[in-house]
């Protein structure tokens, strides 16, 4: 007899727990996040998973907020194609990237959320990547709150550590934007760029100073973001937090370090041990570039005080 296959396991399990009533009609059902953690599948299999269980009728996607058991006779959430717009659509993208990462975004799963066809969505995005540039956009509105400090620096790492921020809420985003090599022409974020090019404006650097410095500013954050986005999917992966996977992983480090190899690293600590936590690792960095800037800047200075 052939093996059920994973997805079908776990969709029946959910289905068990609906009709015992443990999950009731507009109850959420497990994510595909917490899929993956709790049965220790792929983001793919959880995805199948909860795409079976809506095919049946049993559950459905609402838009903001999330998959839900479904009511009797009903299979789609209420939200005709009629009220469809590129807004709802983008606001809808956003809270599915933010859940459950970048590739789990299609104009197929979103159309499904929706309980329209694909085709309904086209005719407010054109495109997948249309998609993501608006969401992008959306993400990037506004400026950090409260008053502007003063100072070029305070200014700089004000609107850095707000960058951060947006990273922090949204880590698809460090995959999404495409700043460095190919920037979209975005309203929003050349706002963020007017922002910086504002502060560093009249310091004495050049023109070309002043865009290495907002991108090697951009691209540092974008760069530590990108972690918090892999972390993201390997715990979606595996199921484990940093914490589980380190603990598999002890015995082999362990192993490796007695070899005498690695002298330094291995008695850096001690028993004292290190946790690295990636927004004392941002504040560190962000630091040091800014240190760097006050050197720029105090060369350029002195270039121009020189007869």
């Amino acid at each position: 007899m052939a093996k059920e296959p994973p997805y079908l396991r776990i969709a029946g399990d959910i289905r068990r727990r609906i009709a015992s009533g443990e999950l009731a009609p507009g109850d959420r059902v497990p994510s595909t996040r917490r899929i993956t953690q709790e049965w220790g599948v792929a983001m793919a299999t959880a995805t199948k998973a909860l795409a079976a269980l809506n095919q049946e009728g049993l559950v459905c996607a609402v838009p903001g907020v999330g998959t839900v058991v479904a009511e009797t006779g009903r299979t789609r959430p209420p939200a005709p194609a009629h009220g469809l717009t590129r807004d709802r659509i983008v606001h809808a993208a956003i809270a599915l990237a933010d859940a459950e990462g970048l590739p789990a975004l299609s104009m197929r799963r979103i159309a499904t959320d929706f309980g329209v066809s694909t085709m309904a969505l086209y005719r407010h995005v054109p495109s997948k990547g249309e998609l993501v540039r608006l969401m992008s956009e959306t993400v990037f509105e506004g400026e950090p709150p409260g008053p502007r400090p003063s100072g070029w620096r305070a200014r700089l790492e004000r609107e850095v550590r707000w960058l951060w921020s947006l990273y922090l809420r949204h880590p698809w985003m460090a995959r999404a934007l495409s700043a460095l090599t190919r920037p979209s022409a975005s309203p929003h974020a050349m706002r963020y760029t007017e922002r910086i090019l504002s502060t560093l404006k009249g310091l004495g650097l050049t023109p070309t100073q002043m865009i290495h410095v907002h991108l090697a500013l951009l691209g540092y954050a974008q760069g530590i973001a990108a972690a918090v986005e892999l972390e993201s999917q390997a715990w979606q992966e595996t199921g484990m937090t940093p914490e589980e996977w380190l603990a598999t992983h002890e015995t082999r480090m362990e192993t490796i370090q007695i070899t005498g190899s690695y002298p330094t690293l291995s008695t850096l600590f001690g028993d004292e041990g290190f946790d690295l936590e990636l927004d004392t690792l941002f504040s560190f960095g962000l630091e040091r570039l800014l240190d760097g800037v006050a050197v720029l800047v105090e060369r350029s200075r002195g270039a121009r005080a020189d007869p």
